[in-house]
């Protein structure tokens, strides 16, 4: 894989999104301004808040990177963008991984803005607001991937935003946040194991939480860095040059 084609494709959506203020506030100032309403629809319930936001604060990321790369790849491909790139000598797994630079400076960006906030003038508390930040950046990376790969199965950005209530939804519902996964029916529970957001939702309760971090949260983030890559080579074999 050549770091030259890699760079350059990064360079160039960079340079696409500093031109699209909308996207930009879809990234930055969407989640932060989540972040505000919730820390003032607990106003007074401070430990309520400080026991929902690292969670919130992991799983924001996951939700506005998927919807953003899902509908900009498939601009891409719709736009005669993408099939222009791969008549070039450039690579699938080159194109995705410019994408994934990309993207991932976005999430570091977003994470970086909305943590300060949430963990700074929003009060709320962490015991460890690094390892926090990180999860979050890697929950972003996650739902990029992932983003980028479903992008190939729609056809228009209709389509490619209707894989939110399918694919993402369902994961917020048993990942853990609203009930413990012990409590579910036996089915959602196994359901759960499947769900990356089971094991960013797992991550970032142990990062947050006092204590060592344990065996259990290495192994959260082997799985998240597994599929992770997994959904990006997914990505590169599934890619087309335009939708049909």
């Amino acid at each position: 894989m050549s770091p030259a084609a890699t760079a350059a494709t990064a360079t160039r959506v960079l340079e696409q999104l500093r031109h699209d203020p909308r996207t930009v506030a879809m990234i930055i100032a969407v989640p932060t301004v989540l972040l505000v309403v919730l820390r003032y629809v607990f106003d007074g319930q401070v430990a309520t808040f400080d026991r929902i936001a690292p969670p919130m604060l992991g799983l924001i990321p996951f939700v506005t990177m998927f919807i953003v790369t899902s509908v900009a790849m498939l601009r891409e491909r719709t736009s005669g963008t993408l099939e222009r790139l791969m008549s070039t000598p450039i690579r699938k797994l080159e194109l995705l991984a410019g994408y994934a630079v990309a993207f991932g400076v976005m999430t570091l960006a977003q994470v970086v803005v909305v943590a300060t906030i949430t963990l700074g003038p929003l009060g709320a508390d962490s015991e460890r607001p690094l390892g926090l930040v990180a999860i979050a950046v890697l929950s972003g990376l996650l739902g990029m991937t992932l983003g980028l790969f479903v992008s190939a199965f729609a056809r228009s950005e209709f389509q490619a935003v209707q894989f939110m209530p399918m694919f993402v939804l369902p994961q917020f519902l048993i990942c853990g946040l609203f009930v413990p996964r012990d409590r579910m029916a036996a089915v959602l529970e196994w359901a759960s194991y499947a769900a990356p957001l089971t094991y960013v939702y797992d991550a970032v309760e142990r990062v947050a939480s006092p204590g060592a971090l344990g065996t259990a949260f290495w192994l959260d983030t082997a799985v998240l860095v597994g599929v992770l890559a997994l959904a990006l080579v997914l990505g590169s074999v599934t890619l087309r040059r335009r939708t049909d």
